[in-house]
């Protein structure tokens, strides 16, 4: 499989081993390893060997081994409660342009550690669910 990288990227060059981390798993499709800026103790990301920025711009079968990585890194840790993420922009709290999954424990209801999250639901009428369901039908 061809990986594509970047050589101004951080996390391009921590696969490559140009940059030390500290690896938890390595597969054929996907580096893992520990945040070195945790939101809480076992905080690891997941990333392609293929460099992206965006998760529509990496093909499908860099995917493969993300899932099963993830389940693997939460088992180790123990962590009962815990968040997958990914984000996509800017705006939406990316910080490294690298496509990348985060495992985040959660080990206590509070904010003092995890990830925080505000959820603001909209109530859309049924009537703009029915149009925008459609709509995505119609393109998938």
């Amino acid at each position: 499989m061809a990986t594509k990288s970047l050589a101004s990227c951080i996390f391009c060059k921590i696969i490559k081993g140009e940059i030390p981390s500290f690896k938890l798993i390595e597969t054929e499709n996907v580096f893992s390893f520990l945040d070195i800026g945790p939101l809480s103790k076992g905080h690891a990301l997941i990333i392609p060997k293929y460099h992206a920025e965006k998760l529509h711009q990496v093909p499908d079968e860099y995917f493969a081994d993300v899932l099963p990585a993830a389940k693997k890194i939460a088992l180790a840790l123990g962590a009962e409660n815990y968040n997958l993420l990914q984000n996509n922009g800017r705006i939406a709290h990316q910080e490294v342009d690298h496509v990348h999954f985060h495992v985040i424990p959660k080990p206590a209801a509070t904010d003092d550690e995890g990830l925080v999250v505000g959820w603001p639901a909209q109530k859309p009428s049924m009537d703009e669910l029915k149009k925008l369901h459609e709509e995505l039908v119609s393109k998938l």
